[in-house]
């Protein structure tokens, strides 16, 4: 995956992570047996996400950051579950070193 080059390209990559989880919610709905695997962090990731896409386009948020986004708990936890792991990585990534011009 290629690392966000600037804020506004940073910004799209977190909308797309919402997004995401939006898509994986529906599928949890139209399949009831995978809902087990999925809601043990659903919900806190979709909370995280949302609040760091309304920090960035409320203008609350700087890069690089020293730590972790907090959503980093849930993808170290269960990561192994998460389809769009590695959207998730390179967003932290881009937040802990910046972008690459």
């Amino acid at each position: 995956m290629n690392q966000p080059k600037t804020m506004d390209e940073l910004i799209d990559l977190v909308h797309q992570a919402v997004y995401e989880v939006d898509e994986l919610r529906a599928c949890i709905e139209d399949e009831p047996d995978e809902m087990e695997r999925y809601m043990p962090f659903i919900d806190q990731l979709d909370r995280q996400l949302r609040t760091l896409f309304d920090c960035m386009t409320g203008g609350r948020y700087t890069c690089p950051g020293e730590a972790d986004l907090e959503f980093m708990s849930v993808v170290q936890k269960w990561g192994r579950d998460i389809p769009f792991k590695p959207l998730l990585l390179a967003i932290n990534q881009a937040h802990r070193n910046g972008f690459r011009g």
